[in-house]
């Protein structure tokens, strides 16, 4: 009989500097699994060592107070990460949550959607948004079972390939 699962040690901790080139690696891979269709060529452009060095910046010194990155761990292992800022009044910004593919539908996405949360609350946030681009149904559904819903707001991102559209997705906390 096993007492432990494959999952028992798992967490979220506060990123550290040194889990910078990590953050980056798993945001790109992950765009690049998920993105790659509406992104295009503009994904292959992108520079790992720049992504890393401006989160290197983002945890070593956030641009204010609610600024704060979040890593998932499997283990030692870092296989996620979120990033959250204030935003409106009462409001918080879930910037970034990204999972390594291969780590997906472990837990870990739910993991750092519950520690942003916290992390906003704490700040005296009542509401949390976050952006989705249009045609990511994976994030569509993880938001929605989460709760968010989109509150009508649309804004154009250029992706290199022609502007593509986000919607902003939101709840109460």
């Amino acid at each position: 009989m096993t007492l432990f699962s494959e999952h028992a040690d798992v967490s979220v901790r506060p990123a550290v500097a040194e889990d910078a080139a990590t953050i980056a690696h798993v945001q790109l891979t992950a765009w690049r699994s998920t993105h790659a269709e509406r992104l295009g060529a503009a994904l292959e452009q992108l520079d790992t060592e720049a992504f890393a060095q401006s989160w290197s910046e983002a945890i070593s010194q956030p641009p204010g107070p609610g600024h704060r990155v979040l890593v998932a761990c499997a283990g030692a292992r870092v296989v996620g990460f979120t990033a959250v800022r204030p935003a409106a009044e009462g409001t918080g910004e879930i910037v970034a949550l990204e999972v390594l593919p291969a780590e997906q539908r472990s837990g870990h996405g739910s993991r750092l959607l519950a520690a942003a949360v916290d992390s906003l609350r704490q700040d005296g946030a009542s509401a949390v948004t976050a952006w989705i681009l249009d045609g990511d149904e994976a994030r569509v559904r993880f938001f929605s079972g989460a709760g968010l819903g989109p509150d009508g707001r649309v804004r154009q991102l250029d992706a290199g390939e022609g502007p593509i559209q986000e919607r902003r997705w939101t709840a109460e906390i």
